[in-house]
């Protein structure tokens, strides 16, 4: 570790607990209490209006755009000019870039006395050439007016000097602190333990250098990166240590805030209901009592985000934006079309979100990001920038509305990214007992001017097996039929795969899905929540396979068009 990194403890001492003095109401220094914050902060807050957040995984683009060039010539404002791409485009609605920029790499990538000097060969040839490359996008993300936060991955997997995974290797700080370590299925050199004292004295270490050292408007904590943060199996007993860590960093930012006459924001990213938060140790209650936190991001790859139940735990004071990674997307809509994207988002917003996050998009069109190694996605991603911040701009539009499925997501051990409580893939109900579904719909019917139309993908549905459905109450019919129906992103009766990798999937020309189609009326569904009913009314007598099982379902709204 290097030798200027400053006593851990009296750094605590010397500017953590002298602003928690200053900032708790009728509290001693050093008790828990609710932060006062300034009212410039509260006005700032109010005035702060964000349609759609860019969290900018930038360094895992440049690892890549470095692999492009092994003869060195890797000129930095190439790749800072990509990174900005559909950013600077003309009608977009990304008016804030979250740079997400690791949490755990071995060297620095930015000029620092709390981690060692950088290892990453092109990180040393920037700085050589006198290129702080974190500097210069936080510089260019204000020149252009957009609103800049850093992304803090609170225990990201660890990095070999040359960019990705230590697989085989040790951490310095893991070796020497194995206190601040948690044991982890997936990652064997463990993760970042917030029950820890050092481990989250250190952590605020690494965030004042950061907040000092750059022009931000705020710092995201981000808690999906990875699971578990606490002790497995005591997630919630243990919930006061990061509650207590979110108060250092909350205090931290507030003191930095007051030197410099200017507000600094905090976030966090956590799952997406109350329920996932309790289950991973985060104690929403607490943090909004307390007033450590100002922006909450809600999960990362779910469509289906309890917006109303977040809102209900933690009151109108803090902004609320659920996210959408298409990258680890959720399971089965990876690179979906522009449709299902509005009927993600749009419902996001009709739900009562603030703003919304997008997180592994594409920075630019294909013809850029391969310059520099960005992700290749399909142009679905450019439109969307262009609309799924607002309502307006996706009023009177096609949209595609879905019921979450599960699986995909293997790097995690708790609640976060996996959707384990996703209802789909679900067995077929029988006679009396229907498999029951809730679908939220953001647009309202608008006699002679919309159609909605259900779709449902079974596995395992035989030639004479009759399934009954029925919306809001209403049976259903008649159901178009298509037993030949291939979908890529499915795999039965094999597993599903885990999230991510290139997006290329191939049509199995063996595969026999089913699909049913059938008509909604318009007096039958509504804006917000809609019910459904399947069930399996007849089983054909030929039949000798296993249960049928529910794949996917769907609802397709169209606008009619004269």
């Amino acid at each position: 570790m290097n030798n200027k990194i400053v006593s851990r403890r009296n750094f605590i001492a010397g500017t953590a607990c002298a602003a928690l003095a200053s900032t708790l109401t009728g509290k001693a220094a050093g008790t828990a209490g609710a932060v006062v914050l300034p009212d410039d902060h509260r006005e700032f807050m109010r005035r702060r209006k964000r349609r759609i957040v860019m969290q900018h995984d930038v360094c895992w683009v440049m690892w890549n755009y470095a692999k492009m060039h092994p003869d060195g010539n890797a000129p930095f404002n190439r790749f800072r000019d990509a990174v900005f791409s559909y950013a600077d485009e003309s009608g977009t609605q990304i008016n804030s870039i979250w740079w997400d920029i690791g949490g755990n790499s071995v060297g620095s990538v930015y000029p620092s006395n709390v981690f060692p000097p950088p290892e990453h060969w092109l990180v040393k040839q920037w700085f050589k050439e006198g290129v702080d490359w974190v500097g210069e996008v936080v510089k260019e993300t204000r020149r252009r007016k957009l609103e800049v936060f850093w992304n803090h991955r609170i225990s990201e997997v660890d990095t070999i000097p040359n960019g990705g995974q230590d697989r085989e290797g040790r951490h310095p700080l893991k070796a020497a602190h194995p206190d601040w370590v948690l044991p982890s299925s997936f990652w064997k050199q463990g993760l970042w333990n917030l029950a820890s004292v050092g481990l989250r004295e250190h952590k605020v270490e690494v965030l004042k250098e950061i907040a000092t050292r750059y022009d931000l408007d705020g710092i995201q904590i981000d808690l999906a990166r990875h699971v578990p943060f606490l002790p497995p199996g005591q997630q919630w007993e243990q919930r006061k240590h990061a509650t207590e860590f979110m108060r250092m960093v909350r205090i931290m930012l507030l003191d930095l805030a007051r030197k410099r006459g200017r507000p600094y924001l905090l976030a966090a990213r956590i799952p997406q209901t109350v329920e996932g938060c309790r289950a991973d140790g985060i104690d929403l209650k607490t943090w909004a009592e307390q007033r450590l936190v100002d922006i909450l991001t809600l999960g990362t790859r779910s469509m289906d985000v309890d917006v109303e139940g977040v809102r209900a735990a933690v009151g109108k004071d803090i902004q609320l934006q659920p996210c959408f990674d298409d990258h680890h997307a959720t399971d089965g809509y990876r690179y979906a079309p522009i449709e299902f994207l509005r009927g993600v988002f749009a419902n996001h917003l009709a739900r009562g979100a603030d703003s919304v996050v997008t997180f592994n998009w594409a920075m630019g069109p294909p013809e850029i990001a391969e310059q520099v190694g960005g992700e290749i996605a399909p142009l679905t991603h450019q439109v969307a920038f262009r609309e799924i911040g607002s309502p307006e701009t996706m009023a009177g539009k096609d949209k595609i509305f879905a019921v979450e499925r599960r699986g995909g997501y293997p790097w995690a051990d708790g609640f976060f990214n996996r959707n384990d409580t996703a209802p789909l893939p679900a067995p077929l109900g029988v006679g009396d007992a229907p498999s029951k579904f809730v679908i939220h719909i953001s647009d309202s019917p608008k006699d002679g001017k919309t159609t909605l139309k259900l779709r449902v993908i079974f596995f395992g549905l035989e030639d004479g097996d009759l399934v009954e459905m029925r919306f809001g109450g209403r049976k259903l019919g008649p159901v178009t039929r298509d037993p030949e129906w291939k979908d890529p992103q499915i795999f039965s009766p094999k597993p599903q795969p885990a999230s991510g990798g290139k997006g290329d999937y191939k049509v199995n020309p063996k595969q026999r899905l089913c699909r049913l189609e059938a008509d909604i009326p318009a007096d039958t569904w509504r804006h917000g929540v809609n019910d459904l009913d399947v069930r399996l009314s007849c089983r054909s007598q030929t039949s000798a396979g296993p249960s049928v099982q529910i794949e996917k379902i769907e609802i397709y709204l169209h606008y009619e068009r004269h």
